[in-house]
């Protein structure tokens, strides 16, 4: 009997050690459990966190692989304006010197020609000096007109590359400039002007337009041709319609 009695208690106290057990490997696993979601949820974030910053980072390499071909081109376009003004600026100091040269030489000619006259020399030689005068007058003419060209390439050359450098610059233009409003479009803000490359006009120069000596708008040039430019009228520039016919004269003149 007293046997059969221990055999029921060792029976009890295994069932109640193993339903102890069972609660705390329960509760161990339900904790084991929840720790490995979390550790799943924070390398899923971590992961899309991951994903999104490589995205990020092509993107900026990308963004910064543009910028610097960018300003390689931007160094290239400036490079070749600053020799092409170079160049034009030489080829018009060349044209000075030339015109120093051949001036000096219709000088010598005029004078030989009075010479000739005093002493009474043959009809055929002071036809002679009046031709040799004649063609140097022709030749300093053609090379003024080449020396006022190439003058307004290099101010025009300048304004270009103070563009490119990035540099507060005011375009100025010639302080005789005289114009007249040819066409004018309200609806699209524009007027075309009877005056462009041939009389000084470069890109980007500012007119004032007037009527009866009273400011009426103040417009920037957009395209200059040889003897027409096209602006655009600035805005909180315009006290007033604009007219075929109203004048237009620098806003900034050279000194």
């Amino acid at each position: 009997m007293l046997i059969r009695i221990c055999l029921i208690i060792a029976i009890l106290a295994a069932l109640a050690a193993g339903v102890v057990n069972g609660v705390y490997v329960k509760g161990k696993i339900t904790a084991l459990v929840s720790q490995r979601d979390d550790w799943h949820n924070q390398y899923t974030d971590t992961n899309s966190k991951l994903i999104s910053t490589t995205k990020d980072l092509k993107k900026t390499q990308a963004d910064l692989a543009d910028t610097q071909q960018q300003l390689a081109d931007a160094q290239a376009a400036r490079k070749k304006a600053e020799d092409t003004a170079a160049a034009q600026q030489k080829r018009a100091d060349d044209l000075s010197d030339q015109l120093t040269k051949v001036t000096a030489q219709r000088d010598d000619a005029q004078a030989q020609l009075a010479a000739y006259t005093a002493t009474g020399k043959s009809p055929k030689d002071v036809l002679d000096l009046v031709a040799s005068i004649r063609s140097y007058q022709d030749e300093i003419d053609a090379i003024n007109q080449e020396k006022a060209v190439l003058t307004r390439t290099v101010a025009r050359l300048n304004n270009q590359l103070a563009q490119l450098i990035g540099t507060n610059y005011v375009v100025t233009l010639p302080p005789n400039l005289l114009g007249k409003v040819l066409v004018v479009d309200p609806k699209w803000g524009f007027v075309v002007l009877n005056v462009g490359d041939d009389q000084g006009v470069l890109d980007d120069g500012e007119l004032l337009v007037s009527r009866d000596g009273k400011l009426v708008a103040k417009v920037i040039v957009r395209s200059v041709q040889k003897n027409r430019s096209i602006a655009n009228i600035m805005p909180g520039w315009q006290l007033g319609d604009i007219y075929e016919g109203d004048i237009v004269t620098p806003a900034h003149p050279a000194s």
